[in-house]
């Protein structure tokens, strides 16, 4: 009941449009029992008209059922627009209110999903809660509307008919669907694990196949894939036996009611108390009746998968950032030196130690050089200033600021990165290049290019800026995936700049056009460099050696890019033998 009313309070904002469509199907319904039941008065009535036995009008009956059969179609039709607007409107809104509470998670409160589960959680499980009012909320709040309506209508024939009526409808609206639900339960909760867990799997298939060639693992995936379809299948066999059961079970509840209803009503129409033609409208009107209810049981069959998706929507909702933005925040840096003083920073409550009383400053407009073995501390050093990740002690302030006295959006806005596996999405160069600028012109785009040497060759595609670099760049080669992330910085112009291993995996010539897009991209801007190639040291003022989350004292770079080559491991420039 929480998780029902959760998402009714997610609803709220359509709440119109959800009761346009819930009224539309009220009237389809009331409507499509209204002209049957008189349909078959009506035609009752002309049979024992032509007999003799009665005077008929036949005129106001014919009219009223053509108006009936108008009125039905019109309000299905208007019932199908409304109400699949609200849907997709619905689960637009779901989307962004979902993204919004996910985005100040990551990375650090993402940490324990897969990229696949996240993914199958916005696509599929989203999509999941568009059950909740098509198929739960508007046939529910529907059929008890119509249900009193028409119980109210017969009582006022027959109140034994209404009563027997009303059994069937409770025995196949209420009390077999609640039966169908406990029966489903288990199977839908199932189903939508195994579903984002098919999901997870078939992405990582896709984005990992290289690997698992390598590794020989295709066949040992490919079985694992296959024992979670099977899964999947067999919930949703046993899912659809219990709809076809609890649907053949209520069909014969209708039947029943109707049967039990014109028993009960041959008496009182011998006896004179109701019109002869009265037999066919009452077991036309307790028929139809059930056509009100019929979606009952899916809907609570469904209840079980769609609140097992929305559980899986809430947990990320709910979860807490590890970053939280102060109440107050600090006034802007003026200037963009670093000082960072016996920082202290750990992932865990219990763990390790990432960062132990590190020190470093860089002052604004030069650059420095990280070094150290991995899991050294280096890359944790750009999490805490990116306030991707928060620490436990020390200083850390950008232009006399405190780090922690920023927002994470205007912490991040001082800064742009180039990164070993910078991020380019699935969408053309210029789109690419305008999540930096949005407003930049067509020039912009090509001088950012030009100053990262790689305009010739985005010019030479066939289609220039809108190439499609496809998923994760897999269009491109290595260096320029790199270069085109190194003109989006350009288009930032943030005054920080941080590189994270920008030259790794470069073949010789695209790491030099890379450093020739660096040089430049350097120039006056506060720099942090993370990297153990000796030619990316030459681009600094100064290194610092990280061991064991610990920094050494600095160092030249000329004197660390010997120490590099040559494998040497003073104190003073501890660094692995393969400098990684």
């Amino acid at each position: 009941m929480k998780d029902i009313l959760r998402l009714l309070r997610l609803f709220r904002p359509y709440r119109a449009w959800i009761a346009a469509g819930i009224g539309l199907s009220v009237v389809v319904a009331l409507s499509n029992v209204a002209l049957l039941a008189l349909s078959g008065w009506f035609i009752a009535s002309m049979a024992l008209s032509g007999l003799g036995n009665q005077m008929f009008n036949f005129f106001t009956p014919a009219a009223a059922i053509r108006g009936l059969a108008i009125l039905r179609t019109v309000a299905r039709y208007l019932e199908r627009i409304v109400t699949h607007e609200a849907t997709l409107r619905l689960l637009s809104a779901l989307r962004v209110w979902f993204y919004g509470r996910l985005e100040p998670l990551a990375p650090a409160g993402l940490q324990a999903y897969r990229g696949s589960d996240l993914l199958s959680r916005i696509r599929a499980d989203v999509d999941s809660l568009d059950n909740f009012y098509l198929r739960i909320l508007a046939p529910v709040v529907s059929a008890a509307i119509c249900v009193v309506a028409l119980l109210a209508a017969m009582s006022m024939i027959s109140v034994n008919v209404a009563l027997i009526n009303g059994i069937g409808l409770l025995l196949a609206g209420l009390v077999l669907p609640l039966i169908a639900q406990r029966s489903g339960r288990r199977p839908g909760e199932r189903l939508v694990t195994a579903r984002a867990a098919l999901r997870a799997g078939v992405t990582d298939s896709c984005r990992g196949s290289g690997e698992l060639r390598v590794y020989g693992a295709v066949g040992r995936q490919g079985a694992h894939l296959d024992e979670l379809g099977q899964a999947l299948i067999a919930d949703q066999r046993q899912l659809v036996r219990i709809k076809g059961l609890f649907s053949g079970l209520s069909t014969l509840a209708a039947q029943a009611s109707m049967l039990v209803a014109v028993i009960m009503i041959i008496p009182v129409i011998h006896a004179g108390a109701l019109p002869p033609a009265h037999l066919a409208l009452i077991a036309f009107f307790v028929l139809s009746s059930f056509d009100t209810i019929a979606s009952l049981p899916a809907a609570f069959q469904s209840l079980g998968e769609t609140l097992a998706a929305a559980r899986r929507i809430f947990e990320i909702a709910d979860a807490e950032p590890n970053v939280v933005d102060p109440v107050q925040p600090g006034p802007s840096p003026t200037r963009f030196d670093i000082d960072i003083d016996a920082l202290r920073m750990r992932y865990s409550d219990h763990g390790p130690w990432a960062l132990d009383r590190v020190n470093l400053r860089v002052p604004e407009g030069s650059a420095l050089g990280i070094v150290g073995p991995s899991g050294s501390g280096k890359s944790t050093i750009f999490n805490v200033l990116l306030r991707f990740w928060d620490y436990q002690d020390g200083k850390a302030t950008i232009g006399g600021v405190p780090l922690d006295a920023l927002g994470g959006d205007e912490a991040r806005s001082l800064f742009a990165v180039v990164a070993q596996q910078s991020h380019l999405f699935n969408a053309s160069i210029r789109e690419n290049l305008l999540l930096a600028r949005p407003s930049a012109s067509e020039e912009d785009l090509k001088a950012a290019l030009r100053q990262a040497a790689v305009l010739d060759e985005v010019m030479a595609f066939p289609r220039g800026l809108d190439t499609y670099v496809g998923e994760a760049g897999a269009r491109l080669s290595g260096g320029q995936a790199r270069r085109i992330t190194i003109a989006r910085v350009y288009l930032k112009n943030a005054p920080v700049l941080l590189l994270d291993e920008p030259t790794e995996g470069l073949d010789v010539q695209s790491e030099q056009l890379v450093l020739r897009a660096l040089k430049p991209l350097m120039r006056g801007r506060t720099t942090l460099v993370i990297t153990h190639h000796p030619e990316v040291l030459t681009l600094v003022d100064q290194v610092i050696t990280l061991l064991d989350g610990r920094s050494l004292p600095a160092a030249t770079p000329e004197a660390m890019a010997h120490a590099v080559l040559t494998g040497a491991r003073s104190p003073s420039l501890a660094i692995s033998g393969s400098g990684s």
